[in-house]
């Protein structure tokens, strides 16, 4: 995996070599000297995205009951009465 950066003037004069670079690895464009946006190839976009474990099936996981967890103590009150005076 080639990871490229291209300013965003770069990018802007010459998109089809951000395209071609993109096949190879992610490319990084900066502007003003940061990275600003990232450009992936729709394949390596669905590697990442495509996570087919939620939140639900974390938590209904069998060894769920094995795992320790306390919940912190709330240090302060909930809410507080509004001041209508």
């Amino acid at each position: 995996m080639t990871i490229t950066t291209l300013t965003s003037r770069e990018f802007n004069q010459d998109v089809s070599k951000a395209k071609r670079e993109a096949l190879n690895g992610p490319v990084f464009i900066t502007d003003r000297g940061q990275p600003a946006h990232v450009l992936l190839s729709i394949e390596e976009y669905q590697k990442i995205s495509d996570k087919e474990t939620s939140i639900v099936d974390l938590l209904a996981m069998p060894d769920a009951a094995e795992i320790e967890f306390e919940a912190p103590k709330l240090g302060k009150e909930l809410y507080r009465p509004a001041d209508l005076s």
